[in-house]
């Protein structure tokens, strides 16, 4: 190899590793700027527009976690026979809206009271739960849960699990956003469930 093409293979070598350490370095960026959280709240359709509509959440998921079985189909998890809970799993840019924000849209959208399932939806495979991901998240979940308890809104006690995070199966293709899909059926059953006219009553006294 003459001085021309070792002084070319060195320039070479040199540019590789800057344009790595880079590639690393947005590959770092972007994983800082990605997280999940996944949340049970009864009825997949209905907990997906409240996360969906908020900056920062970059993808909302519907399906199954929490069970035995691995890639329930609906009508098994409907059925009560692979123990999974029908839930949502949030993609976020943590850099954006954090996982406080998220929790507080959660509480805001279910009825953490109820063990037996949520509004017209009855059976542990519509319990609410918190799965959370990682330490920091089990911690957060705990306290705002806590503080939800304190604040004396609910008489009874909270009931929503938190539990940690495990298989998540993505439901059918025709439950995700289903809201925009089927919007009357959507809103007559949303209405029908019951779950409006307890959130309003509930946090009707919120500035």
């Amino acid at each position: 190899m003459n001085r021309f093409r070792r002084l070319a293979f060195t320039a070479a070598l040199v540019l590789f590793g800057v344009s790595s350490a880079a590639a690393g370095e947005n590959k770092m960026g972007e994983e800082k700027r990605r997280a999940e959280a996944t949340f049970a709240g009864g009825c997949f359709w209905c907990m997906e527009p409240p996360f969906e509509k908020l900056n920062g959440v970059t993808e909302v998921v519907s399906g199954y976690t929490g069970g035995d079985v691995e890639n329930p189909t609906y009508e098994e998890v409907a059925a009560g026979r692979t123990a999974h809970a029908e839930a949502v799993r949030i993609h976020y840019d943590p850099e954006k809206i954090s996982y406080e924000e998220l929790l507080e849209v959660f509480w805001r959208n279910i009825d953490p009271t109820d063990p037996g399932g949520q509004f017209v939806d009855r059976g542990r495979q519509y319990r609410s739960a918190i799965f959370y991901h990682n330490e920091e998240q089990k911690k957060m979940a705990e306290k705002s849960k806590e503080q939800l308890e304190k604040s004396g809104r609910f008489s009874e006690p909270i009931a929503t699990e938190i539990v940690p995070a495990g298989p998540f199966y993505r439901a059918e293709e025709y439950h995700q956003d289903y809201y925009e899909k089927s919007p009357v059926r959507y809103k007559f059953y949303r209405w029908g469930s019951g779950r409006d006219q307890f959130l309003d009553e509930k946090w009707q006294t919120e500035d």
